[in-house]
């Protein structure tokens, strides 16, 4: 970093700075466990050459320091194993409600009021590119961004169906009702990814009609983009300009032909061991939102927290960490079988 040649290169400067913090943790951890092995061995020296008191207290030391270094192991092995080059991405989210009716319209905004508290808890941003509002107040349908450090790597796991059980604000008898939410989170793409032959898109522009300020609803603004080969089909209307709306829709369909093209790779490494915490089969049940027992339960790693209404609040650290963790062992055994 100090180098005259990296100094002048700010591009470069700042790719060595960003190595040099990735690499910290593993240093730090690196020296640490070092430390400790050289400690471990002084210990053993000493238990084996001493008697008495001073042998047992030795002895006693050798047995914390062994937990302490098999502790430290398993923190390398996770620190060792390449970080997935597309964690540091945004995130492109989409929520949609299921089955369920309005309902299940009301849990689609509940998520997606939980991910943007996530969000402002990390000092994330959210750019949403497309809504699509239900009954009561409820969400159809919404497409966001969220770009931030890590932003990917933290939520990629959220992929999958989200399963609510609680009395509706619609249900006069008091009945529990079971609705659903399905929810991608997919890398946002960059021009280097892939590349998209404008004569394989169409590009259609119309009136939005959502919501909206002046001239929202009064241009034609909206841009509905079709990419003919998959037949994928994005819509963007949250702008006032059309030619936001397309800049914001490229973006989306971008991360979606991405998404796809890694979903693809996968497939070709025959994954009968896929990860089973990872993003593979969104039409999943993943996890559960249960209000009358104050429970969440996530289904793939059997993880039930009792403080629903913390997590929907944003508190998502303890669910996305355990994921992680879930994920980082999965990888290793991947790396190294």
């Amino acid at each position: 970093m100090a180098d005259a040649d990296t100094l002048e290169d700010p591009d470069l400067l700042r790719r060595v700075a960003q190595e040099h913090s990735d690499l910290g943790p593993l240093a730090e951890a690196g020296t640490r466990f070092l430390r400790i092995l050289e400690e471990l061995g002084q210990a053993e020296e000493l238990a084996e050459g001493e008697t008495g008191e001073i042998a047992e207290m030795a002895r006693q030391e050798v047995e914390a320091l062994t937990g302490q270094a098999e502790g430290m192991f398993g923190d390398l092995r996770r620190l060792l194993v390449p970080r997935d080059p597309l964690d540091d991405r945004p995130a492109v989210v989409e929520i949609r409600a299921g089955t369920g009716g309005d309902e299940a319209a009301l849990f689609a905004a509940d998520l997606f009021r939980m991910y943007s508290r996530y969000a402002d808890r990390r000092g994330w941003s959210v750019d949403i590119a497309s809504t699509s509002a239900g009954a009561l107040g409820g969400l159809k349908e919404v497409i966001f961004t969220v770009r931030g450090r890590d932003a990917y790597g933290r939520l990629r796991y959220e992929s999958g169906v989200h399963r609510v059980q609680r009395v509706p604000v619609t249900e006069s008898s008091g009945r529990i009702h079971t609705s659903a939410a399905s929810v991608a989170v997919l890398p946002e793409a960059e021009d280097v990814d892939l590349e998209i032959d404008p004569g394989d898109l169409k590009i259609d522009v119309f009136r939005s009609s959502g919501p909206g300020g002046q001239s929202v609803n009064t241009t034609d603004s909206a841009v509905r983009i079709t990419h003919r080969p998959t037949g994928l089909v994005v819509t963007c209307q949250d702008e006032k300009s059309q030619h936001k709306n397309k800049a914001k829709a490229m973006r989306v369909l971008r991360s979606r032909l991405l998404d796809r093209q890694i979903a693809e790779q996968e497939a070709e490494r025959a994954r009968e061991r896929r990860l089973q915490v990872g993003t593979g089969d969104r039409s999943a049940k993943i996890r559960t939102y249960n209000f009358p027992q104050n429970r969440l339960t996530d289904h793939r790693i059997n993880l039930t927290l009792h403080r629903l209404e913390d997590v929907l609040d944003g508190d998502l650290d303890e669910v996305v960490e355990a994921l992680g963790t879930a994920g980082f062992e999965e990888r290793i055994e991947l790396e190294t079988s």
